[in-house]
């Protein structure tokens, strides 16, 4: 099995519902997305995929979807608030964490044919979540 990693920078605000500390605030992060590809094979260059094309086929959307957004679950009561106000916001159905958004990132992935077999989501530094099937 071959494998490769691209990883992809963004940055992105978000609160936690409910939570008992501090992410119960809007705060922000500058996170790191690794996106790993699996194949048994490689295509006609000896890639699983080119590094180009998966930043040009995943990392468009991250760019235009998640970059400095406010991510926010659709229950939030802020939403309506920052709608109002023009602000752009990314609903998710349930808290917006780093698990979740790796898991958002895989299925996006998938549905662009990526071979990816698994998502990191470097929330900081220190601290990442992993989504894989």
């Amino acid at each position: 099995m071959y494998r490769v990693v691209r990883k992809i920078h963004f940055s992105y605000g978000h609160r936690l519902m409910n939570h008992p500390g501090k992410c119960i605030n809007l705060h922000g992060h500058n996170a790191r997305v690794e996106i790993e590809l699996s194949s048994e094979k490689l295509d006609g260059l000896g890639m699983v995929m080119d590094f180009y094309k998966i930043r040009e086929a995943i990392g468009h959307w991250i760019d235009e979807t998640l970059d400095h957004k406010m991510i926010l679950c659709e229950k939030d009561p802020l939403v309506a608030v920052l709608q109002n106000e023009g602000e752009p916001i990314v609903l998710t159905k349930e808290n917006p964490t780093a698990e979740v958004l790796a898991r958002m990132i895989f299925e996006e992935a998938r549905k662009r044919r990526i071979p990816v077999s698994k998502v990191t989501l470097w929330e900081t530094e220190n601290s990442s979540a992993v989504y894989h099937e």
